[in-house]
């Protein structure tokens, strides 16, 4: 059998047969499957319904490439001339996008761009020390609505997970005081199913920013049409299921880590001797998740600011007018001295 012809269910890299422990093993994500297990998932595949055609896709969406910050835009054919929301410099239409770009899910905005602005002002009111030009009229011009790229994955995990566990009970008896000691083995191994764990496939985008201002509802997800595009703009993902993996990975074992602690209980202490988990299975799903984003250049660091198109859930890093700051702290300093000074004054 050539190894070769399988792909590791989890990333899609290569699978590779090691003598040693009669396993394919992914060199990538370093996941290991049994053979037999390998072959039931294929298996599975053949039966699977096969992708929607892409030709409408296809035709119907334009690229624009940013030649500032390398940038690549999405937009449908009835855009002409667009710019960058990263760095704001015009940018050029460059061609057509392949069906493999097509995502199969989408959530539409529910949240207007009046109402993204009115939470952008009320964010921007509790930080007194942001530039002035932050809010303007010429900033605020800048925010964009835009379908951002995820991979949405679902996991078949194993969990392995073996400790002690103590229950401490004492008591005084006369003028003794006692205490007993009792020992648990305990054991949980279980399969897990994790639900549509998100990871953003765009790069310029910081993955906690994305990840501040979930969840998605992803009961209002609805089959992909270019008629969401209009009005809106739309990233071509650069990193794919395989890049987005680790992150997949990581927030699965968590979810399925909490699930186990949250079953052993009870206990005065617990000794864990082992504790794995291992993703046997992932699922993807390519979606186009709603997000109102604007950056602002600042002292010559990018910051970004992005609010939930769905839910309206905001989050961002905002920058810090340090005149503004100095002149206050200067202003505080002076108070303080005059009451320092006063307050001598009338004890003289």
């Amino acid at each position: 059998m050539d190894a070769s012809q399988y792909k590791c269910p989890n990333c899609s890299a290569e699978l590779v047969f090691n003598p040693e422990t009669q396993e394919l093993n992914c060199e990538y994500c370093r996941s290991s499957f049994a053979m037999e297990r390998i072959r039931q998932i294929y298996a599975e595949m053949e039966t699977e319904v096969p992708a929607p055609e892409t030709d409408d896709f296809e035709s119907h969406t334009n690229l624009y490439h940013c030649s500032s910050c390398g940038a690549d835009i999405m937009a449908d054919d009835l855009t002409t001339a667009t710019f960058c929301y990263y760095c704001h410099s015009p940018v050029i239409l460059s061609g057509r996008l392949t069906g493999e770009y097509k995502p199969s899910k989408v959530i539409g905005f529910k949240v207007t761009r009046e109402n993204a602005l009115s939470s952008f002002r009320q964010w921007c009111s509790s930080k007194p020390f942001i530039p002035s030009d932050f809010k303007s009229e010429q900033q605020l011009e800048k925010m964009t609505g835009l379908y951002v790229p995820f991979w949405i994955a679902d996991c078949d995990v194993s969990a392995d997970y073996q400790a002690t566990g103590k229950i401490k009970r004492s008591w005084t008896s006369g003028s003794y005081r006692y205490t007993e000691t009792k020992e648990y083995a305990i054991s949980r191994n279980a399969e897990i199913f994790t639900d549509g764990i998100p990871a953003d496939g765009e790069s310029k985008i910081e993955d906690l920013l994305m990840e501040s201002i979930e969840p998605f509802d992803y009961n209002e997800l609805k089959d992909f049409s270019m008629s969401y595009f209009t009005g809106f703009f739309a990233d071509k993902y650069d990193v794919d299921k395989a890049g987005v993996f680790p992150r997949i990975r990581e927030r699965a074992n968590q979810a399925c880590q909490n699930v186990i602690h949250n079953s052993v209980h009870g206990y005065s202490s617990v000794v864990v001797h082992r504790e794995s988990y291992n993703i046997n299975r992932t699922k993807w799903q390519y979606i186009m998740l709603p997000v109102w984003f604007m950056t602002y250049n600042y002292g010559g660091k990018v910051y970004e600011f992005a609010l939930n198109g769905q839910t309206g859930k905001l989050a961002g890093t905002p920058p810090l007018d340090k005149k503004k700051l100095g002149l206050f702290s200067a202003l505080f300093g002076l108070v303080i001295a005059v009451i320092v000074f006063m307050g001598g004054q009338f004890f003289i």
